[in-house]
Protein backbone atom coordinates (compact mmCIF):
# COMPACT_ATOMS: atom_id res chain seq x y z
CA UNK A 1 0.00 0.00 0.00
CA UNK A 2 1.26 3.86 -0.74
CA UNK A 3 1.57 6.63 0.76
CA UNK A 4 -1.88 8.33 1.21
CA UNK A 5 -1.46 12.61 -0.16
CA UNK A 6 -4.70 14.65 1.48
CA UNK A 7 -5.51 18.21 0.12
CA UNK A 8 -5.74 21.08 2.60
CA UNK A 9 -8.39 23.02 2.86
CA UNK A 10 -8.44 26.69 3.33
CA UNK A 11 -10.20 28.27 6.10
CA UNK A 12 -13.85 26.78 7.72
CA UNK A 13 -14.17 23.11 6.32
CA UNK A 14 -16.21 20.09 6.87
CA UNK A 15 -14.05 17.59 7.92
CA UNK A 16 -14.08 13.66 8.75
CA UNK A 17 -15.63 13.02 12.07
CA UNK A 18 -13.49 9.97 13.01
CA UNK A 19 -10.11 11.25 11.81
CA UNK A 20 -10.69 14.88 10.80
CA UNK A 21 -9.71 15.00 7.11
CA UNK A 22 -10.94 17.76 4.82
CA UNK A 23 -13.97 16.76 3.16
CA UNK A 24 -15.33 20.20 1.73
CA UNK A 25 -15.42 23.15 2.22
CA UNK A 26 -18.86 25.67 2.52
CA UNK A 27 -18.89 27.47 -0.56
CA UNK A 28 -19.77 24.15 -2.57
CA UNK A 29 -22.49 23.38 0.03
CA UNK A 30 -25.42 23.12 -2.29
CA UNK A 31 -27.74 22.07 0.23
CA UNK A 32 -28.80 20.99 3.60
CA UNK A 33 -32.78 19.14 2.96
CA UNK A 34 -30.88 16.11 1.94
CA UNK A 35 -31.77 12.62 4.74
CA UNK A 36 -29.85 9.49 4.22
CA UNK A 37 -30.63 6.03 6.80
CA UNK A 38 -28.34 7.40 9.35
CA UNK A 39 -30.26 10.83 9.58
CA UNK A 40 -29.34 14.18 7.89
CA UNK A 41 -27.02 15.12 5.12
CA UNK A 42 -25.45 17.74 2.77
CA UNK A 43 -25.25 18.12 -0.82
CA UNK A 44 -21.81 19.74 -2.24
CA UNK A 45 -20.70 20.26 -5.76
CA UNK A 46 -17.06 19.28 -4.65
CA UNK A 47 -15.52 16.54 -2.13
CA UNK A 48 -11.62 16.25 -1.74
CA UNK A 49 -9.81 13.21 -0.06
CA UNK A 50 -12.34 10.61 -0.60
CA UNK A 51 -12.40 6.94 -2.75
CA UNK A 52 -15.31 5.64 -4.11
CA UNK A 53 -17.40 2.09 -4.09
CA UNK A 54 -18.45 0.75 -7.03
CA UNK A 55 -21.41 2.06 -8.84
CA UNK A 56 -24.69 0.94 -8.29
CA UNK A 57 -28.02 1.38 -8.96
CA UNK A 58 -30.10 2.52 -5.72
CA UNK A 59 -33.94 3.47 -5.50
CA UNK A 60 -34.10 6.78 -3.13
CA UNK A 61 -37.43 9.27 -2.31
CA UNK A 62 -36.84 10.74 -5.14
CA UNK A 63 -36.48 8.10 -7.71
CA UNK A 64 -34.04 5.52 -9.51
CA UNK A 65 -30.30 7.13 -9.30
CA UNK A 66 -26.82 5.57 -10.30
CA UNK A 67 -24.67 6.32 -7.23
CA UNK A 68 -20.94 5.29 -5.64
CA UNK A 69 -20.79 4.95 -2.20
CA UNK A 70 -17.44 7.26 -0.91
CA UNK A 71 -15.20 6.70 1.82
CA UNK A 72 -12.73 9.28 3.76
CA UNK A 73 -9.30 7.92 2.32
CA UNK A 74 -7.45 8.30 5.61
CA UNK A 75 -10.04 6.26 7.75
CA UNK A 76 -12.08 3.99 5.08
CA UNK A 77 -14.75 5.22 7.08
CA UNK A 78 -18.70 5.15 5.08
CA UNK A 79 -19.41 9.36 4.71
CA UNK A 80 -21.90 9.70 2.18
CA UNK A 81 -22.31 9.21 -1.72
CA UNK A 82 -21.82 10.79 -4.96
CA UNK A 83 -24.54 10.98 -7.45
CA UNK A 84 -23.26 9.75 -10.95
CA UNK A 85 -26.72 9.78 -12.95
CA UNK A 86 -30.33 10.49 -12.42
CA UNK A 87 -33.23 8.81 -14.40
CA UNK A 88 -35.68 11.24 -13.93
CA UNK A 89 -35.10 14.50 -15.78
CA UNK A 90 -36.13 16.53 -12.35
CA UNK A 91 -32.95 14.69 -10.45
CA UNK A 92 -30.58 15.75 -13.24
CA UNK A 93 -29.28 18.68 -11.17
CA UNK A 94 -27.50 15.90 -8.69
CA UNK A 95 -25.55 14.39 -11.25
CA UNK A 96 -21.84 14.23 -10.23
CA UNK A 97 -22.35 15.97 -6.78
CA UNK A 98 -21.20 14.58 -3.72
CA UNK A 99 -24.00 14.00 -0.93
CA UNK A 100 -22.06 13.96 2.89
CA UNK A 101 -23.87 12.49 6.05
CA UNK A 102 -24.16 14.70 9.01
CA UNK A 103 -23.58 12.18 11.28
CA UNK A 104 -20.02 11.68 9.54
CA UNK A 105 -18.90 14.58 9.66
CA UNK A 106 -17.69 17.55 11.39
CA UNK A 107 -18.03 21.21 10.59
CA UNK A 108 -14.77 22.86 11.68
CA UNK A 109 -15.10 26.94 11.70
CA UNK A 110 -11.17 27.56 13.44
CA UNK A 111 -8.92 25.02 14.88
CA UNK A 112 -9.74 26.18 18.62
CA UNK A 113 -13.66 25.79 17.75
CA UNK A 114 -15.62 22.43 16.58
CA UNK A 115 -19.39 22.37 15.84
CA UNK A 116 -20.24 18.20 16.03
CA UNK A 117 -23.20 17.76 13.86
CA UNK A 118 -24.71 14.55 14.85
CA UNK A 119 -28.64 13.94 14.36
CA UNK A 120 -30.03 10.42 14.00
CA UNK A 121 -33.20 9.59 12.29
CA UNK A 122 -34.65 6.06 10.71
CA UNK A 123 -35.26 8.24 7.55
CA UNK A 124 -34.18 7.03 3.78
CA UNK A 125 -32.31 9.53 1.88
CA UNK A 126 -33.74 11.97 -0.88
Amino acid sequence: MGRIFTVELEGRSYRCRFCRTHLALPDDLVSRSFHCRRGKAYLFNRSVNISMGPLEERMMLSGMHTVADIFCCCCGQNVGWKYESAHEKAQKYKEGKFVLERGRIVDEIDLSTEVYIDTRSDTEDS
